[in-house]
């Protein structure tokens, strides 16, 4: 039997000059790129965004792409510099030290100038295919998570996530001024409901990374004031969004299928945090961590639910 020629069966799949390993290495150069923009958080924001596009209106499936892709963009770049940022750190804990810049596979610089671009990108995007206010608020996301929350706080104050939290509240505004062209009085209730999730969201997972922002000197708020109090604030504002999710009701904007869901939901988030400060274990901190993206997730689903049934 002759021998198959050279460009025949699976080498005629390669392209020329490429070969195996090449394949490898413009997959993993993608892959750090798309790691960048940290699409675990985007899946969440995306979420929130695609929701409150259809409470507030009927927005055509172009519609809810075109401002899925700037706010995924905006987000994406904002991901992007905190990784250039907080290089420094990464390299120190074993959460983050396999990330694309502190690993050494993408350059500082080119981080960067990635984060940089989407920004833009994202600003062009959405002014030109959705509408300028959308845009706008997407680019005050992407600042605020650079420089209120990533720059100016998270190395100076346990507030850092309260504060700075509010850049992830952000997309119901984007996502309710695409379908409306305006912000009106039920996206600025989505907004807070949103701001007062991210502390107890995401103080639950400080907990589990306690010492990992102590070695490298991040003043979570674990760190800095200890984890019964941190428990005790993971349960004063689970009450405190438990409250905040009730207005929407209150105000006229929803009815009886959000005010169940969100009395679930609510007192489910409450139970947890309870559970948390009554049983100091990493265990029900990683439970409350992951009932609070479901919470989220599923409070936006009763949105829309409520008021397209």
């Amino acid at each position: 039997m002759s021998a198959a020629p050279p460009n025949s069966a699976a080498g005629a799949l390669e392209p020329a000059g490429l070969g195996v390993h090449g394949s490898e290495r413009v997959r993993q150069v993608l892959s750090d790129y798309v790691e960048l923009t940290k699409p675990k958080v985007q899946s969440l924001l995306l979420l929130t965004t695609i929701t409150t596009m259809y409470v507030a209106g009927d927005p055509s499936p172009l519609l809810v792409f075109l401002t899925c892709l700037g706010g995924y963009l905006s987000a994406g770049g904002a991901g992007a510099v905190n990784h250039w940022f907080d290089r420094d750190i990464d390299v120190q804990m074993a959460r983050t030290a396999t990330r694309p810049i502190p690993a050494g596979r993408i350059a500082p610089r080119a981080a960067l100038i990635f984060g940089c671009t989407l920004a833009l990108m994202s600003l062009l995007e959405l002014s030109l295919a959705v509408n300028p206010l959308a845009a706008a608020l997407s680019f005050s996301g992407f600042l605020g998570y650079v420089f209120i929350y990533t720059v100016w706080l998270k190395r100076r104050t346990p507030q850092n996530i309260v504060i700075g939290g509010a850049a992830g509240a952000v997309p119901p505004l984007v996502g309710w001024a695409a379908v409306t062209g305006s912000v009106g009085g039920t996206a600025v209730i989505l907004f807070f409901i949103v701001f007062f999730w991210t502390p107890p969201h995401f103080w639950a997972l400080s907990l589990l990374m306690k010492e990992e922002y102590r070695k490298v000197g991040v003043p979570m708020l674990p760190v800095v004031r200890g984890e019964a109090e941190t428990r005790r604030q993971i349960l004063l504002y689970s009450v405190l969004l438990y409250a905040v999710t009730q207005l929407p009701f209150c105000a006229g904007g929803f009815g009886a299928i959000y005010l169940v869901s969100s009395l679930v939901l609510g007192f489910g988030f409450i139970a947890g945090a309870v559970q948390l400060y009554r049983k100091a274990d990493r265990r029900s901190a990683l439970r409350l961590y992951l009932f609070s993206l479901a919470y989220l997730a599923l409070l936006f689903c009763a949105m829309v639910a409520d008021t397209h049934l």
